[in-house]
């Protein structure tokens, strides 16, 4: 999920800021470059750290700016599929919940939520079952696994699909309350 990795990258150092210290307008410059980009293969970088062996400037012939290349460290989110998660729940809307997983939130679909028929309760934003009566609500904290991931350029327009229905996923409340009292026969469900 969180991954560290060094990178090796030019900067610009325009000349606004050769009066200041080169390391600092280097790492501004790499953060400003990197920090919420989503790279196919690192994932959606969060920061960028460590800046060293940053080399002597080279000037091009109409631009002002010196660049420079330097060695970096990133910090990194990458979600795959089948991943089990922790995070809060951050909105309840009709269709399913929201979910915080790291600088991201996933969708849990209403139907993904549990294994059981959930109504979502405007007046208190809350799903809640009748079988087992399971309540999910804004603030709580789930296990969830990771269905489908959909990584584009930058992490706003990038989608998560979160389930819980599998075991032991849901809020930890929800396993003291034991399996769904309906059994599988036959391909279709019969209560007990």
């Amino acid at each position: 999920m969180y991954y560290k990795y060094t990178v090796k990258d030019m900067f610009s150092l325009p000349p606004e800021k050769f009066d200041q210290d080169i390391e600092k307008v280097a790492e501004e410059e790499l953060q400003n470059k990197y920090e919420g980009r989503v790279d196919k293969d690192m994932g959606i970088i969060i920061t960028v750290f460590n800046v060293r062996g940053i080399s002597d400037g080279i000037i091009y012939p109409g631009d002002p700016a010196t660049h420079h290349e330097a060695e970096f460290d990133v910090l990194s989110f990458m979600p795959y599929v089948d991943e089990v998660v922790v995070g809060e729940v951050t909105e309840l809307v009709d269709f399913g919940a929201f979910v915080r997983i790291g600088p991201m939130d996933g969708l849990v679909h209403v139907s993904q939520i549990a294994n059981e028929f959930l109504s979502y309760d405007r007046k208190t934003q809350t799903f809640v079952s009748k079988q087992r009566k399971l309540s999910l609500k804004k603030g709580d904290l789930v296990y969830a696994k990771i269905s489908t991931v959909s990584m584009k350029n930058n992490a706003k327009d990038s989608k998560i699909a979160l389930t819980m229905k599998p075991e032991g996923l849901g809020k930890p409340e929800w396993l003291k309350l034991g399996a769904p009292r309906t059994q599988q026969k036959g391909g279709s469900r019969k209560p007990k």
